[in-house]
């Protein structure tokens, strides 16, 4: 068996405080991407139970990452070719997701791709001072150190679902995926 370094690594070209939470943010990602890669449409766009689609889910994590770089750290400055990658609202009038369908793997992926290299370019060139001083919108304060913690936690979070729905959709199929 292969012996693991099970370390966090500041990512090079940042702060290495803030670069070891992007890494983090980044290590949190490797996994989904890895599991996520090649499923069909079927599997991107089934819902279980009247629960979200895997579709709907990427969708969901890459838009609250946009939104909380561009809203909460940037001020409300949204690039325009990011905003374009979302035109559907994030949730429906009784505040569920918004179901995404039809979008294959590729369009998920390259979404995804596009906002954390976005974040990851603002990132860089954040310093400490900046990294910890709070952002006063309407409801509360914010520091872009909370906003990548909440990034690492949300994501987390909806992998987990992914994961879950890629499981039994698997056992449903009998499908090696």
């Amino acid at each position: 068996m292969k012996r693991e370094d099970l370390i966090v690594v500041p990512l090079p070209d940042f702060e290495p405080e803030i670069g070891r939470w992007v890494w983090c943010l980044e290590d949190v990602r490797r996994p989904l991407l890895k599991r996520v890669s090649g499923l069909n449409q079927d599997f991107l766009d089934k819902r279980l139970n009247g629960g979200h689609s895997i579709g709907s889910l990427l969708y969901h994590i890459a838009l609250i990452e946009a939104d909380w770089l561009y809203e909460e750290v940037l001020g409300g400055k949204w690039n325009p070719k990011i905003r374009s990658l979302f035109p559907l609202e994030d949730r429906n009038s009784d505040n569920t997701l918004t179901h995404i369908e039809g979008q294959n793997i590729e369009e998920h992926l390259h979404r995804l791709k596009s906002v954390r290299d976005e974040l990851l370019f603002h990132f860089r060139s954040m310093d400490v001072k900046d990294w910890r001083t709070a952002r006063s919108l309407t409801h509360y304060d914010v520091t872009p150190e909370w906003v990548i913690y909440h990034l690492i936690e949300h994501e987390s979070h909806h992998r987990g679902q992914i994961f879950q729905i890629i499981s039994t959709l698997k056992e449903l199929n009998n499908s090696p995926l």
